[in-house]
């Protein structure tokens, strides 16, 4: 075996179009989060050469003043390119039952409908994230 060292790497990106409106929420603090979900197809020929076609629903959160450029410029059927990272979310609902999901949380987003003379990136720097602790009671939607 070699000494030889692998990076571990968690980055995520994905085109596709928005399943719904960007909804924007805010953390205890006032921090701005929005939460989107993107839809992007994958195309593909079965075992017996025919094309099939499948489609992901992926969950994204933004942060911070990309929040807010997405809830004011994105609405459903937008396409964007998402560049962000992987992370598992686990809550308990009220009923005492316990939850989890994986979600990108987006870096920078870059809006493919024409916003002027050409498509948009809005990114912010995202240093830190507020702990999950901060986040209001019905973040998880």
């Amino acid at each position: 075996m070699s000494d030889l060292k692998i990076p571990n790497l968690n980055i995520v990106i994905l085109a596709g179009r928005l399943v719904r409106d960007p909804e924007l929420r805010y953390t205890l603090q006032g921090r701005p989060l929005t939460k989107f979900r993107l839809a992007t197809d994958r195309n593909f020929k079965d075992a017996s050469g025919e094309w099939q076609k499948e489609t992901l629903f992926i969950d994204v959160t933004t942060w911070g003043q990309l929040a807010e450029r997405v809830h004011e410029q994105l609405k459903k059927g937008s396409p964007v390119i998402v560049q962000g990272y992987l992370r598992l979310r686990e809550w308990t609902t009220q009923d005492d039952q316990k939850r989890q999901m994986i979600e990108i949380v987006a870096r920078s987003v870059q809006f493919l409908e024409k916003q002027g003379s050409s498509p948009e990136v809005v990114e912010e720097s995202l240093d830190e994230e507020p702990p999950e602790d901060t986040l209001p009671d019905d973040v998880n939607f």
